[in-house]
């Protein structure tokens, strides 16, 4: 058993190709991978986005998220939209399908399980 502590735990900070996601503007993002389970079914870090708008696609993966710093807009495929911002706290189920849309930054803790 083990006691991961992030501010402790150094980890590459790493650019993320979001390719084909982007809808709009240049949403570079990077991730910070802190934590991966012994089976590979969790992982955990800190991300982050700049500005724009991209689609992601929950598929067999259920997220937790903590939003430390800025905020987004994030549009479900059934139409519905949540605005998120420092403080907030969410999951995505697996399944889900959205469009985040970053007006100027956002950072977050997040949880990533895999789902079945």
């Amino acid at each position: 058993m083990t006691f991961t502590l992030f501010r402790e735990t150094p980890a590459p900070r790493v650019k993320k190709d979001v390719g084909d996601a982007v809808v709009a503007g240049d949403p570079v993002q990077h991730s910070e991978l802190k934590y991966i389970s012994h089976c590979d079914t969790i992982k955990a870090g800190i991300w982050e986005c700049a500005a724009g708008a991209f689609t992601a696609n929950y598929d067999g993966i259920t997220e937790f998220c903590h939003v430390l710093e800025g905020g987004a807009s994030i549009t479900t495929d059934a139409g519905e939209t949540y605005h998120v911002s420092a403080g907030d706290a969410f999951v995505m189920e697996a399944g889900l399908r959205t469009t985040w849309t970053v007006d100027t930054y956002i950072k977050k803790h997040f949880m990533i399980c895999t789902v079945g």
